[in-house]
């Protein structure tokens, strides 16, 4: 049945296999695969720390072997090293070479035309278009298909509808400072996770 939700799945599918592509273009021209190059990615977006092998397979929704795999090339491109988890001596750690931090940085110039088509909405569009993808996520992280975030919306010093009938409706409690949608984050370094129920009220702060 063509309903609006399968309209709007068909939507983001779409645009998941354009992003995807851009991802091959990119990883074919640094000799690398799309699970390799987003691995780069994550463990980017986690530096200066360390992350576990498991977390990586659960980010990306792959096996840990297919992950262990896709990290020993990385190691033997030199782009990752592994040392002693500071928390556990008996676990190790991935990290970034610099070899490795240079080529994530590259990595954002592969889906750049993206951003690009996105920054050209209007502002009121894109907020619009945020706080709708974010109601999405909450809903798929009920079915638990979706992997761990450190977003906004499930971190404790998130205070929903703190500023009511303002532009700024919401509000960071460790910056002391109020939060448009637009502002919302869904990787933070500086998240701390929220207990279940503060986490489904934030969730639900978007409805």
């Amino acid at each position: 049945m063509d309903t609006t939700s399968a309209r709007i799945i068909s939507a983001i599918s779409r645009i998941g296999s354009v992003l995807r592509s851009g991802m091959w273009e990119f990883a074919t021209s640094e000799h690398l695969n799309p699970a390799q190059a987003d691995i780069l990615q994550l463990l980017h977006n986690r530096a200066p720390h360390g992350v576990r092998l498991s977390w990586l397979a659960r980010q990306l929704s792959i096996s840990a072997a297919s992950a262990s795999d896709s990290v020993a090339a990385l190691v033997a491109k030199g782009l990752v090293r592994k040392a002693r988890a500071l928390d556990d001596g008996r676990a190790t750690d991935l990290h970034l070479s610099e070899e490795g931090r240079q080529v994530a940085e590259r990595i954002a110039g592969a889906t750049r035309f993206a951003d690009e088509a996105v920054a050209a909405l209007p502002p009121q569009a894109q907020a619009q278009l945020l706080g709708g993808l974010l109601q999405l996520i909450g809903q798929l992280q009920k079915t638990e298909r979706f992997p761990e975030l450190r977003a906004c919306l499930s971190c404790k010093h998130f205070q929903p509808n703190r500023h009511p009938d303002s532009a700024t409706p919401h509000h960071c409690g460790l910056m002391d400072a109020p939060l448009p949608v637009a502002m919302l984050r869904l990787d933070c370094p500086e998240h701390v996770p929220a207990d279940p129920v503060q986490q489904a009220r934030n969730w639900q702060a978007l409805v």
